[in-house]
């Protein structure tokens, strides 16, 4: 299956995803939306075969590194955008704090209009570039990546630091305990 114009040709190989929100809007700055997010991948994991080997939630985009092991990895992440898109989407409606509600729910509508994929609301770019994990150093360079984005973002002085991200979990430091990891 084609993801954002990119293949998965190995669906059990661990691959190196990254998730946008339309218009790079800054959703995840809200818990509630971030534990959607995480609640997802973790259902993925225990129902669907996902494998997570590090994983990152920044304020506009989400960095996967994953592989499946009881399917087609393309079809869970599908799955994965399909479900925490309508997620995430409900509880802006439904969310009467939500200060940015009218302006989201608009970006997101225009963008599902001007899309032939959707006939509603689009959350996520479909341009998602997998890339095949083909090496040991190819894999540490994206792990070293997605850990690093929160300090590259000025959010945090040490990646272990950061609360949404497998930081924390390579760091030797106390696990979050959010998603189970198989280490490389």
């Amino acid at each position: 299956m084609s993801i954002g114009g990119y293949k998965i040709r190995d669906q059990q190989a661990i691959h190196f995803i990254t998730f946008a929100v339309v218009e790079w809007v800054d959703v995840f700055t809200r818990k509630a939306y971030r534990d959607i997010l995480i609640d997802s991948l973790g259902y993925c994991q225990q129902q669907k075969g996902l494998v997570l080997h590090a994983w990152c939630i920044m304020s506009n985009h989400v960095h996967l590194l994953a592989s499946a092991n009881n399917g087609n990895l393309s079809d869970i992440l599908r799955d994965f955008k399909k479900f925490t898109a309508k997620q995430v989407i409900a509880a802006i409606q439904t969310n009467e704090h939500e200060s940015r509600k009218n302006w989201m729910l608009h970006l997101f509508k225009q963008a599902g209009e001007a899309s032939t994929r959707n006939t509603t609301y689009q959350f996520w770019r479909h341009d998602n570039g997998p890339k095949e994990c083909y090496g040991p150093a190819f894999t540490v360079q994206k792990i070293t990546y997605i850990h690093n984005n929160p300090v590259a973002a000025g959010l945090v002085e040490k990646a272990e630091d950061y609360l949404y991200s497998s930081a924390r979990d390579y760091s030797g430091k106390e696990p979050t305990g959010r998603l189970a990891l198989c280490f490389l």
